[in-house]
């Protein structure tokens, strides 16, 4: 009688070797790992349960197959989790290391295919944008100083229309553009000309920013709701200026608006790359734009004023 074949029904490690295919020292290493259970002969010798054994030891080589880490294959033999959740778990951490791979690769490729003059500078532009997350985040904080007091829903919607996610396979242009857009909120002028896009004239005297805030974004989304239109005074208009108004504690009046335009940052060269670069990304209309056309429709206003 040999530990292969017992009357109990235990079978031994070479049995059970030959029976699931998978080497011996692996099934130690499974043993001394915690992953498969076993027991100990009279000689010392590991003993397993033929049809329990060969159903973990399948499902192990199975689950390692696919990548799963040991650590996570036990919490499946134990029950902690399922085997459902443990793959989701994977495939979502290879999603996070497709998407790093995804940016790296990028990134190589807008170098490579810069002109050689220009390489020096894009290398340097790149490298300070290497970790995808990270730069996206510094586009939420920026924007979280700018519009402080804003209540997090508002504000999540702002982010989800307004600062862009790189798609999952980014082209060597994204990069470029996300890798720009993220220096410009770390240039003090720009960070200025923003925050008089926003604020406009006098912030002092501004009593209650979270309701212009959400005056001046109603007034934008009725702005993106005309499409493509050419700018020009209307309700729209209005909305905006009562916004500031009912802010500043004042009345919509002409001296009002001409303060707003004449202290306007609109045409600030810095603004517009900004937008555009954010408009390069997501494709999609931005509150940016919409402030422009604002400001067009308040400069027409202020034309008309004066000729009228």
């Amino acid at each position: 009688m040999t530990e292969n074949t017992r009357r109990d029904g235990l079978v031994g490690i070479g049995e059970l070797a030959r029976v699931t295919g998978v080497p011996v020292r692996t099934l130690r290493f499974y043993c001394d790992n915690g992953v498969l259970e076993s027991r100990r002969s009279g000689g010392g010798h590991r003993l397993f349960d033929p049809v329990t054994a060969v159903d973990q030891v399948l499902l192990v080589r199975r689950l390692r197959t696919l990548g799963l880490s040991l650590s996570a294959i036990i919490e499946v033999l134990t029950g902690t989790r399922s085997i459902v959740d443990a793959i989701a778990a994977e495939r979502a951490a290879l999603d996070t290391e497709l998407g790093v791979l995804s940016w790296r690769r990028a990134s190589l490729r807008a170098i490579e295919g810069a002109p050689p003059a220009e390489r020096p500078a894009r290398l340097e532009l790149l490298a300070a944008v290497s970790d995808r997350h990270r730069a996206h985040d510094s586009l939420v904080t920026f924007w979280r100083r700018l519009l402080a007091p804003l209540p997090s829903p508002i504000f999540d919607g702002f982010v989800e229309m307004n600062i862009p996610r790189l798609p999952a396979d980014p082209t060597p242009e994204h990069i470029v553009a996300f890798a720009e857009l993220t220096t410009h909120t770390t240039d003090p002028a720009c960070t200025a000309a923003i925050s008089r896009q926003l604020w406009r004239t006098n912030p002092a005297r501004i009593h209650d920013k979270l309701a212009l805030i959400t005056g001046v974004a109603e007034a934008c989304v009725a702005v993106n709701a005309l499409g493509v239109s050419t700018p020009h005074p209307g309700l729209e208009l209005d909305q905006f200026i009562h916004a500031h108004a009912a802010a500043r504690r004042d009345h919509d009046t002409p001296s009002l608006r001409r303060e707003l335009l004449d202290n306007a940052s609109d045409n600030d060269p810095r603004i517009h790359r900004y937008w555009k670069l954010t408009t390069e990304i997501t494709g999609a209309t931005t509150a940016g734009a919409a402030l422009y056309w604002l400001y067009q429709a308040l400069a027409q206003w202020a034309d008309y004023d004066v000729h009228a």
